[in-house]
């Protein structure tokens, strides 16, 4: 912890960080400009001394004439870094004319040299000037960022102000916004151009001020005189935020984000490109956040059901580049972060949460990644006057929408599957789960003070997971061995006749070594099978493993036997091939650097701005549909993918149930190896085998 003190020693030293913390490329602009103003410094001096003239036709020109035009262009320079490099530029250019000013004051004054006054004063009138520069710039920089607060305020009340009047899309907004903004940033567009985008979509449903609330919370579904009206709000938007000339994106945004890409949309009917960038942004991000919140009508819909829509949708609703770069949101997005935040339940408004007879209440499922959640909470009895002790639980579970499901057909549809159960003294009761052990330790946390405070620690690596629960007297710390690696693992609170508050939970950023967690049960393996080249690769979920790299040359190929995971049921749970380069050819390797991103049912990433992409799938004969696509895939096949070079070109070609697919990636400015692995989603990939096609190995 930091004492004052050392808040104070930061606190000075921060003030003259920034100096060293500049960018390399600030640097590299205040040395150009230090040099040539050294060289102009110089040429004043000896112009200056010189006695030299220069002839123009009959006219004399004496060379010290020059001298003031090479002093001022010096002091051009100084100006020009305070006002490209602001304070980093200023303190420079004073040091650099400080250093000169004891030779001037030892000429005029104890050389009596009155030659050098006028460079004196000169000198104190150039740094008079840059400080004037620099307060004004400084105060014309205060000025556009307390008009840009002024503006983000503005924009936040009328946010809230929509919210407002819908109960059901509170937040809908600002997740609009960032998703926008995430699109953007993956589109390489500049800063500028992603805060743009992100104010467009943080106001584009502003119309809805418009429409009556009646309208808005109406449960059901609306006639179609009431969906015309609705449909109005993206007109009224556009007409209210036009009156903002400085910012014309804004009521672009709100008008088209409703436009479809087939040009089915609304109000105007464009399609394609004829629909501004801006708004087909906003449209991909509107009707994800749509689909994973909830709805008078509907629960938020589950993620891989999203997916699907955006698949369906693109090219017809959505720009498919735009559908793309969601799809891949969704895919990094392994802990389902990108969704609506919604409250507990009703009776935990007030923070607290109780529960009376066993599971009478249940919270949001809390998902457990290798990144260790640190949850606190205090527990008390419900019933304290009959002395009743309370017996807090956690329920382990997945669930495709994260949450607890009694009804038997909901379970159908949501995939639920329950582990079991762990209770805060230890005890446990195992359901779909292989094994759980517990060891129980009579130290409590140092970090607890009250004997009904409670700190839990629960991380999952692979098909283990460990739960400590520690009071201020003991702890107990719960191994779980699950039935696979591919599941989610959701752990929900619950138990009998408590009474919880100051729920807090925290996420380490970092992840825990693999061997974290004590192994209570054999691994799980559907790769032990004699091996090819090299190792076999058991992927349990999206990118959690990947092949040996394989530097590409012209005629590679890439021979693979591959089966899907019993868990896998979706198309996109099937093979990849990534294209990359690092300093020893591993995937997470030093210097990592990923250009391209293909996988067997079609889709691609491009992963990198030198990276060029450009994909052709094409069904075959072959193919019959997805649902027999998907059969193939789980049961299993032998197949192969070719690398061809051609100059800065890989073409990487493979045929798979049908689904043939020549992905061209371009890489411009790059000269070190590129190499190729095999990873994927819920799939075993086994002997794996590398060869050119003049029947060479590398």
């Amino acid at each position: 912890m930091k004492t004052a003190d050392n808040k104070a020693a930061g606190g000075k030293v921060g003030k003259l960080d920034f100096i060293f913390k500049a960018s390399r490329r600030a640097k590299i602009f205040i040395l150009i400009h230090i040099l040539i103003y050294i060289l102009l410094y110089v040429c004043t001096v000896i112009s200056a001394r010189s006695g030299a003239v220069i002839y123009i036709g009959e006219n004399k020109l004496p060379v010290s004439a020059f001298a003031g035009v090479f002093s001022s262009v010096s002091n051009i320079c100084l100006v020009v870094m305070v006002l490209f490099q602001k304070k980093f530029g200023l303190i420079v250019s004073l040091l650099i004319i400080i250093l000169q000013m004891p030779i001037l004051i030892v000429q005029a004054v104890v050389q009596k040299n009155l030659t050098s006054i006028p460079g004196l004063f000169s000198t104190i009138f150039t740094i008079a000037m840059i400080v004037i520069i620099y307060l004004n710039q400084s105060r014309i920089v205060r000025e556009q960022k307390r008009m840009q607060d002024l503006f983000e305020q503005t924009a936040t009340a009328l946010v809230n102000a929509i919210d407002a009047k819908d109960k059901y899309t509170c937040g809908h907004s600002e997740r609009v916004a960032e998703y926008s903004r995430r699109l953007a940033e993956m589109s390489n567009k500049s800063k500028e151009e992603c805060d743009e985008v992100y104010h467009t979509a943080l106001l584009h449903d502003v119309g809805k001020i418009g429409i009556p609330i009646s309208l808005i919370n109406k449960k059901g579904k609306l006639t179609d005189e009431e969906y015309e009206y609705v449909k109005q709000h993206s007109v009224m938007g556009a007409q209210i935020l036009e009156k903002i000339t400085e910012y014309p994106y804004l009521a672009i945004g709100a008008r088209y984000h409703h436009e479809r890409y087939d040009g089915k949309g609304y109000p105007d009917g464009l399609k394609g490109e004829e629909i501004p960038e801006i708004a087909r942004i906003v449209s991909v991000a509107d009707a994800y956040d749509a689909m994973t919140s909830i709805r008078s009508y509907r629960d938020p819909i589950t993620q891989d059901k999203v997916r699907e829509e955006i698949v369906k949708g693109s090219g017809t609703q959505f720009d498919p580049h735009y559908a793309r770069l969601m799809l891949q949101l969704i895919d990094i997005d392994t802990e389902y972060e990108m969704k609506e935040r919604v409250k507990a339940r009703e009776n935990d408004m007030s923070g607290v949460f109780s529960v009376g007879e066993h599971r009478s209440a249940m919270g949001d499922g809390i998902i457990l990644s290798s990144r260790m959640k640190t949850i606190r909470m205090s527990v008390s009895s419900c019933d304290e006057d009959a002395g009743i002790p309370p017996s807090p639980s956690f329920i382990l579970f997945d669930s495709l929408d994260g949450k607890i499901h009694t009804d038997e057909r909901e379970k159908r549809e949501r995939l639920y599957i329950e582990y079991g159960e762990v209770y805060f003294d230890g005890r446990t009761e195992t359901f779909s789960a292989r094994k759980m052990q517990t060891t129980i330790i009579e130290v409590g946390a140092a970090d607890i003070e009250n004997k009904d405070e409670y700190k839990i620690e629960a991380v999952r690596i692979d098909d283990h997971a460990m739960i400590r629960i520690a009071d201020k007297y003991r702890t107990a710390e719960i191994i779980i061995s699950l039935p696979d690696s591919s599941r989610y693992l959701y752990i929900a609170l619950t138990g009998e006749n408590c009474s919880i508050s100051g729920l807090s939970i925290i996420r380490n950023e970092e992840n825990c070594p693999d061997d974290y967690i004590p192994r209570i049960s054999e691994k799980i393996s559907y790769i032990d099978v004699a091996e090819g080249d090299m190792p076999n690769v058991q992927i349990d979920g999206f990118r959690s493993g990947t092949s040996e790299g394989t530097e590409i040359k012209d005629g590679l190929k890439l021979t693979f036997h591959t089966k899907c995971l019993p868990t896998a049921r979706l198309v996109w749970h099937c093979p990849s091939i990534i294209l990359f380069s690092s300093d020893n050819g591993k995937a997470d390797g030093p210097n990592y650097r990923e250009f391209a991103f293909m996988r067997f049912d079609g889709e691609f990433w491009e992963n990198d701005k030198s990276c060029l992409t450009m994909l052709e799938v094409t069904k075959t004969d072959a193919f019959e549909n997805w649902d027999a696509w998907m059969k193939h895939n789980m049961d299993g096949y032998d197949t192969e993918v070719t690398f061809r070079v051609e100059g800065n070109k890989i073409i990487v070609i493979t045929e798979n149930a049908g689904i043939s697919i020549r992905d061209t990636a371009e890489i411009s400015g790059f000269n070190k190896p590129i190499y190729a692995a095999i990873t994927g989603d819920q799939i075993a990939v086994t002997n794996i085998r590398r060869s050119y096609s003049g029947g060479g190995k590398p």
